[in-house]
Order: C-alpha cells, then structure tokens, then sequence
C-alpha cells in the first residue's frame, strides 16, 4: 500500500467530517459560490452584527424609557462606524462587479451602502420618542439584512 493511501485511510479514520465530505457529490459547474468565507465579506459582515448589536441596545434602551435619546458622542462613534461599513459595502459591490458574478447580491451591497447614512440620519433627526423607535427599527432591520444577504446560501440566477 502506498504512503498515500494509507495517509488518506487514517485521516478517514480519525475524522468523520473528512469521510462525509467525501461522500458529497461535487458542486455542479458554474454553481454560484458563497463568498461569506471571504476576509471582506467576513468583515462586512462582524461590522453589521456589532452595529446591529447596538442598535438592539437602543432600542432596548427607547422601550424602559420612553424619552431616552442616543448621546451625542455614542452616536457621533456609531457614525463613524456605520460610515466605514457603508464603504465596505461599496467595495463588495464593486468587487463583485468587476467579477460579473452575484448579481442580487452586488445590487443589494449598493443598496445598502446608500441606505446606511440615511438611516443613521433618521436616528439623528428623530425628534419624538415614535419617531426615534421607527428610526431605529428601520436601521435595525437595515443592518440585519447587511448581515442575512451575505451568509444566505448562495443561489443559482433566475
């Protein structure tokens, strides 16, 4: 038996994910592939979970207290942050415009990339404690679907 062989038995062996992932048919060409797994991706998406994080505070914040606002400074950081985010988001769509792959996913990178500022605005203009709470669900959900439309399953173009 060869060294090779007898390498590829033990490691079959030892771990049972490796066995399964043998028994996978291979992924049919052309199949789209995730880029969840990519550094960019990967980061885009820590960054909106953190923000989203957040926003939940707030809005845990707005519910025992009706008259609560965001502080300055706090918003002032969340700006900033959201900022860079929309910009990595940018740079996904570009990226993925210049491969010509994923085209849900590239519009909606833009999408959102445009729509961060606005929603972050509507947090700051908020007035009314209504308003803040419709403010912060809408960029709630904003930076939840940042997060769900990368590490969705890719799927095929229609």
């Amino acid at each position: 038996m060869s060294c090779g062989v007898a390498l590829a038995i033990s490691l079959m062996l030892t771990n049972p994910e490796v066995a399964l992932a043998a028994e996978q048919p291979p992924a049919p060409a052309g199949a789209p592939v995730s880029v969840a797994g990519e550094p960019l991706f990967a980061d885009i998406v820590q960054r909106a979970g953190a923000l989203r994080s957040v926003v939940g505070q707030w809005q845990t914040s707005l519910s025992a207290a009706p008259e609560w606002t965001v502080a300055a400074g706090d918003l002032a950081r969340f700006e900033q942050d959201s900022t860079a985010l929309a910009e990595l988001d940018m740079q996904g769509h570009l990226i993925l415009k210049e491969r010509g792959t994923d085209g849900d996913l590239k519009c909606i990178l833009r999408g959102i990339s445009e729509d961060i500022p606005v929603k972050v605005a509507a947090v700051h203009a908020a007035a009314t404690p209504a308003e803040r709470r419709v403010a912060l669900e809408e960029l709630h959900y904003l930076l939840n679907d940042n997060v769900e439309v990368i590490t969705a399953p890719p799927q095929p173009p229609a």
